[in-house]
């Protein structure tokens, strides 16, 4: 690996969910709690389209445009540069926001929640089929994150924040079964997550200012060190999709470092996989 560098400025107070795609010409991801989806452009400018109260995650569509997390439901775009129109809502629910999305090789879109106060088993993970309809995959869950697939399709990996944990699902004619514990984040909060060509699997572990790689079978393979504590999510993209890109944050930081907000980026051995678009 080479070594890191800051991409942008501290540009978000909640960065998250980096997403790679030539779709819309390289990276983007959101400043969740300022309602903005942001763009990377080759100069390291940032451009931002706000959406609402909320932009929890961005993601492509197999039709061409993109699929956005937003505060209650979902938003849609139907081309790379247009303004998403809103879904109804899916909950009337003003303490429970989105959280965090990701798709599976069918096209599923997986959308994780979490309550405002945090409340223990108050949120849940559901899946929208590109058909439009919903179905709750995990109740009770806190503060739903990451979301990814094996490069086979057999296998889910996933992260409940607050239970220390990335879990592992095996995929069964598209159920996910048997959920157990893939690794433990240690000292830090498994947050976002992306799982590489290899079957690798990548995890922002937020508050001691990690991403770590395991291999399939949770062996630790790697650790980078960032300058800021909070991280959040990571993804692989670039040309070859060898580029390790993370979203930080200084949410309710009274003390945040610099660079806190900033896009980092590291170029690694193992590529990526091109990200699973949204059927709907």
């Amino acid at each position: 690996m080479t070594q890191l560098e800051q991409v942008t400025d501290a540009v978000a107070y909640h960065g998250e969910g980096p997403v790679w795609s030539p779709t819309w010409g390289g990276l983007r991801f959101v400043d969740m709690l300022a309602g903005d989806v942001c763009t990377l452009r080759d100069d390291g400018s940032v451009d931002r389209l706000h959406v609402g109260d909320v932009a929890a995650f961005v993601r492509p569509r197999r039709s061409g445009g993109w699929v956005v997390g937003l505060e209650r439901g979902i938003g849609l775009a139907d081309a790379p540069d247009e303004t998403p129109r809103a879904l109804p809502e899916m909950w009337s629910d003003t303490g429970l926001r989105m959280n965090e999305g990701g798709c599976d090789p069918a096209g599923n879109l997986y959308v994780g929640s979490m309550r405002y106060d945090r409340a223990e088993g108050g949120a849940s993970l559901q899946r929208i089929a590109p058909d439009g309809g919903v179905t709750v995959v995990l109740p009770h869950v806190t503060v739903s994150n990451g979301i990814d697939f094996s490069p086979d399709g057999t296998r889910a990996y996933y992260d409940d924040t607050e239970t220390g944990t990335t879990d592992v699902f095996d995929v069964v004619d598209g159920e996910l079964r048997d959920r157990r514990v893939f690794h433990s984040g240690d000292d830090g909060r498994p947050d976002g997550l992306t799982v590489d060509s290899a079957g690798n699997v990548w995890v922002a572990l937020n508050g001691v200012g990690r991403v770590r790689c395991y291999s399939p079978s949770a062996e630790i393979l790697a650790d980078v060190d960032l300058p800021v504590r909070l991280v959040t999510a990571c993804t692989l993209g670039g040309p070859d999709l060898r580029d390790l890109y993370v979203t930080t944050s200084r949410e309710n930081l009274d003390d945040p470092e610099p660079e806190a907000g900033a896009v980092f980026r590291l170029r690694v051995d193992v590529p990526g996989r091109p990200v699973l678009p949204y059927g709907g």
